[in-house]
């Protein structure tokens, strides 16, 4: 597995702390939001990990709602431009903190949010680990962002390549 692995872009040390931070951003921002009113979207499968440490740092009544979306097809490094959803969760009337992994051509994050707020949600706010350095992320709205990175295939803390790497406790930079 380490074969595979080019260098590790963001150390295990810096994501805890950067999630944690995230999680205390959110928590201030949310603390006027009344109970049984908010709703985490996790985008699986990437944000696995993400949300599991995120949400323990939010410290406030939330109901984990689940969905799914693929934007790459097999052993490819590029993301196709139709994101295919999953089965949407009913947030009508709810403040949304949408979750997702990594927001780099922004069609994924676009596509959901526009689902949902088809639903009629009280609110909708995004949450991504990482974001791309790319005019199409960085112009997606996304109120929080864990780090900005450079253009680059990671995996490792929930990414993937073809399935693999989700475990490793770091994100790294995949061999080109």
């Amino acid at each position: 597995m380490i074969k595979d692995i080019d260098h590790i872009l963001i150390a295990r040390g810096a994501i805890s702390d950067r999630v944690r931070s995230l999680g205390e951003e959110i928590t201030k921002d949310l603390k006027d939001v009344g109970e049984h009113e908010i709703a985490l979207v996790a985008v699986m499968t990437g944000s696995l990990i993400f949300v599991a440490d995120l949400m323990r740092h939010l410290p406030m009544k939330i109901q984990i709602q689940l969905m799914t979306s693929s934007s790459y097809i097999g052993k490819s490094t590029k993301s196709n431009n139709d994101p295919m959803l999953g089965k949407l969760p009913d947030v009508k009337g709810m403040h949304v903190l949408l979750v997702d992994d990594i927001l780099d051509s922004g069609r994924t994050l676009t596509k959901i949010r526009s689902e949902l707020e088809a639903l009629q949600p009280k609110s909708i706010q995004s949450c991504v680990l990482l974001r791309k350095k790319l005019d199409s992320a960085m112009n997606v709205p996304c109120e929080y962002a864990g780090f900005d990175i450079e253009d680059e295939f990671v995996v490792g803390y929930g990414l993937d390549y073809d399935g693999y790497y989700r475990n490793l406790p770091d994100i790294a930079v995949i061999c080109p």
